[in-house]
Formats: structure tokens, sequence, C-alpha cells
């Protein structure tokens, strides 16, 4: 079987002391324009240890790693993540977009994820067949309580995550909207049980950006790349407190 210690001893062959381990966590993103926007408003270093586009900076005395580039789904995230883990990574915040589910969500708006649907393939591959799975407990708290110290509304609930975003059902929409989860994605279930397999923190923040109910199709809304902005100055923020 593949061992991601072995992506981690192909790097240490180039650099000896190539480790993670210093972070205080991980912000990973799915759109390019956040790795661009992190890194002009603070000193970043670049580092080419894992399939993506990582860099470390540091923000109110923490050392932290933006990572991006390797695009949108649950297997993406889930090979980035584990060589993230095997360099020593030990908390990641997902911070990407997600469909509402839900007639009084709009795009800007941000939502905390505190259990997802595991509608994708990859969390079937390291846990048992369980309908949800939760993040970190505390990184999660941490990630709330850093939006609210940023004056920003965010509302906390269910998501539900699926690898087939143009095979979103009228009854799975409905059904699932009834059993009160707020948002569609396609990484967290995949990003929390890699996290879970691993034993490291995992927590996950969207920013709406379209609606599968009432379908309102995704637009370029200034308030979804404004509330993504406020979501990784949140992450960075929940770092801080939890270092």
């Amino acid at each position: 079987m593949p061992d991601p210690a072995e992506h981690a001893a192909y790097i240490r062959e180039r650099e000896p002391a190539a480790t993670l381990e210093d972070l205080d966590g991980v912000i990973m993103v799915y759109q390019r324009h956040m790795v661009e926007h992190a890194v002009s408003h603070q000193v970043a270093r670049r580092l080419d240890w894992v399939r993506a586009d990582l860099h470390v900076l540091e923000h109110q005395g923490s050392k932290v790693g933006i990572c991006g580039g390797f695009g949108p789904g649950a297997p993406a995230a889930a090979l980035v993540l584990e060589q993230l883990i095997a360099l020593g990574t030990r908390r990641v915040i997902t911070v990407g977009t997600a469909a509402s589910l839900r007639t009084d969500l709009y795009p800007g708006d941000l939502v905390v994820c505190d259990s997802a649907l595991r509608d994708e393939g990859v969390s079937h591959h390291y846990l048992p067949p369980q309908a949800r799975i939760r993040p970190s407990p505390d990184l999660t708290d941490r990630l709330v309580e850093s939006l609210r110290a940023l004056d920003v509304p965010v509302r906390r609930g269910p998501g539900w995550t699926t690898d087939a975003p143009y095979r979103e059902t009228a009854a799975e929409i409905a059904g699932y909207g009834s059993l009160g989860v707020l948002t569609a994605d396609m990484e967290a279930a995949g990003v929390f049980a890699v996290a879970e397999y691993r034993g490291i923190e995992a927590a996950a923040v969207f920013a709406v950006a379209d609606a599968l109910i009432g379908r309102r199709p995704r637009l370029d809304h200034p308030g979804t790349r404004n509330a993504l902005h406020t979501a990784l100055e949140a992450a960075l923020g929940a770092f801080c407190t939890a270092s």
C-alpha cells in the first residue's frame, strides 16, 4: 500500500530539514486568488514540498501555511492533505465556497461546517460507513470565535459534501434542506475523514457563492470574494488562538 511517508522521504532526500511541524496550522484554499491575496498582505516563503502551491507566512506571532492551486474536490484535497500531514502538519482549516440549501443564505454569507454528510467517495476509504462526519470541535469553536471577533455574521451547521456537482437532484436538495443542512460543497467530508484517520485537527468555513434551492446560479458576486477574504483572516486568527 502506498504510504504518504514515502512522499515526505522523497522531499527530504532533496531537503533533509524539510518539516511543517513548526507551523501552527495550514489553511487550504480552492480559488487561486486566495493564495495571491494571502501572500500579497504578508511576508511569505514558497515551499515546493507538496503537489500544490504552498507558502508559509507569519501572522501575529504564529507561523501558518497557505496551500492552494490543487483544484476542487475531495480527492485532490485529500492527496495534498496527506502530504502536508506526512511533513508534520497537525491542524488544517479548509476555506472555500459552497452552494446554499436555504432560502435565507445568500452570496457572501459565511457558514462554518460542524458536520458533513458523506456523499463523496474519499471518506469511505478512510472510515467505516456512517452518514456524517464531524470536524475538530475545538478548532471549529476557535474558527467561529475568530469570525465573531471580526464582527461579521456567521452561521454554523451541517453541510453536504458531494463529488457530483451536476447530479444534485431536486429530491436530495429538498430532503437535505428539510434536515437542516445549510450548504453543499465538494471537500469537507473528505478533509474531515483524512484528518480523523491521521489524528489531526480540521475545520471548515464556506463563503456562499450560489443556491441550489430556488436555483440561483453562481455569479461573480463581490460579496463572495470579500467573504472568502474574511474567512481567510478568521482562519489565521483561529490558529493564533490555538497556538
